[in-house]
């Protein structure tokens, strides 16, 4: 069964990503929805590698098997790095519009060259000996007073790409992958796996 990551998600994009990742190495890839028994494990820590960590042990412990957990959010300079670790619940629960509105209202009056923010993205890996492999990620850009564009989720109508000229909401999900956060988390992590994993 060494040929077997779980990655510590029930979300189907997110587990399409790694699987796409892990085929070219022969590794099988399971999700959580593979083990409805277990109970989700709560995200306590404080940073997220913390939270990454937990969630890798937790499941690692229960599965047996190696687990690759991330945990991501939003950094806005402004706001001192808020909501970070608490991105999906900032407006109290997993609520996109209104965790957008918060933003918006927080960020109201400050100007334009003022509004940088990063998206950022820890995985921890886990062999059920103990042994971890840690991969971040991040990318750049501004927050908006205006959300645009109806693709992906959370901030992403806010979050405006220079590069780009567009807000990760308008970018066709291939042309997020190849810029995001957790894509760059993976290309940080894959560097290292190969002597990581055998």
């Amino acid at each position: 069964m060494e040929k077997t990551i779980v990655i510590a998600t029930k979300n189907e994009g997110k587990l399409r990503e790694f699987k796409e990742v892990f085929a070219k190495k022969g590794i099988d890839v399971k999700s959580l929805k593979d083990f409805p028994e277990h109970s989700e494990i709560a995200e306590t820590g404080l940073t997220f590698e913390e939270n990454a960590r937990l969630k890798a042990e937790g499941y690692a412990e229960v599965t047996g098997l190696s687990v690759l957990a991330d945990d991501s959010g939003l950094q806005i300079d402004a706001l001192h790095g808020r909501p970070g670790i608490f991105s999906a619940r900032y407006a109290g629960n997993h609520d996109d519009a209104a965790n957008n509105a918060k933003v918006l209202m927080e960020m109201g009056g400050i100007p334009d060259e003022k509004r940088t923010a990063n998206f950022h993205t820890t995985l921890v890996l886990r062999k059920p000996d103990g042994q971890e492999l840690i991969g971040n990620g991040d990318v750049h850009g501004r927050i908006l007073g205006v959300p645009r564009g109806n693709n992906g989720f959370g901030y992403d109508p806010l979050f405006y790409l220079p590069e780009k000229g567009k807000t990760f909401a308008e970018l066709t999900s291939d042309e997020k992958n190849q810029v995001s956060h957790r894509g760059r988390a993976i290309e940080d992590l894959m560097e290292r796996f190969d002597e990581f994993w055998k």
